[in-house]
């Protein structure tokens, strides 16, 4: 599962990162993305074939749908059946992104009950590239609205330790057969979308006011001095961390 991440690089260092072709857009960094809120995505311009760096809402419309009230349900994608559930097999086949991601939060339960809040980030401290998958849909007004899923897999045995699923991690020799740049088969995609390796991770707790959606500053990634975590799951976060 993926429920919330964040994204404080800027969108200029992103379009360097992931060598996007179109113009930068206007973003603002967000340390608390929840869905149906917007964020920067990259996908694959169908008529140039240039990387495009674009603002989409997350949680998918299907274009089939008839209104978008269930795009909160669909802000995952699970790995395993993506290619034939109606809500997600033609995004699968035509419309892949990239969903950039400086880290993603995820919640630990204890043994008391209680919650607490990690963040999951690389341990090279560069930005996560994230499969996704986005669809464009027509709205009542004629206006089209593009909205994105973010897909999971099953746990690698760090991430195990918080939760059963983590987002799906592309490293950058795959990102090519992904946006749909070379020829790929349906299965051959269908591959690439396992866990990373766990030592290509750090975990460390944050501060839970990371669940409340109106918490959002460059503090709630910072490790949590209250919090007693399992020594595998205390790394040092990152330096990009303020």
């Amino acid at each position: 599962m993926c429920g919330r991440y964040l994204l404080q690089r800027t969108p200029a260092e992103l379009a360097q990162y992931f060598a996007t072709a179109n113009p930068t857009p206007n973003h603002a960094p967000s340390w608390n993305i929840a869905v149906t809120q917007t964020a920067l995505v990259v996908r694959r311009h169908p008529e140039s074939g240039e990387r495009h760096l674009d603002a989409l809402r997350w949680g998918l419309v299907p274009r089939w749908a008839t209104d978008a009230k269930d795009a909160a349900k669909l802000m995952n994608a699970r790995a395993d059946g993506i290619a034939e559930k109606p809500s997600f097999r033609e995004a699968f086949r035509k419309r892949r992104c990239l969903v950039p991601m400086d880290a993603f939060y995820e919640w630990r339960k204890a043994e008391d009950g209680s919650k607490q809040a990690y963040a999951v980030a690389q341990a090279d401290g560069m930005p996560m590239a994230v499969a996704g998958l986005w669809e464009g849909w027509k709205q009542p007004d004629g206006a089209w609205l593009r909205s994105f899923t973010v897909i999971t897999t099953e746990a690698n045995e760090k991430q195990a330790l918080v939760h059963p699923r983590m987002p799906v991690v592309l490293p950058p020799e795959v990102w090519d057969a992904w946006l749909g740049e070379e020829p790929a088969e349906p299965e051959d995609l269908l591959e690439l979308l396992v866990p990373c390796p766990a030592e290509e991770l750090l975990a460390w707790p944050v501060d839970n006011r990371v669940g409340k959606v109106t918490e959002n500053d460059s503090r709630l990634p910072r490790r949590d001095p209250t919090a007693s975590p399992p020594p595998e799951l205390d790394d040092a976060p990152p330096d990009w961390v303020a």
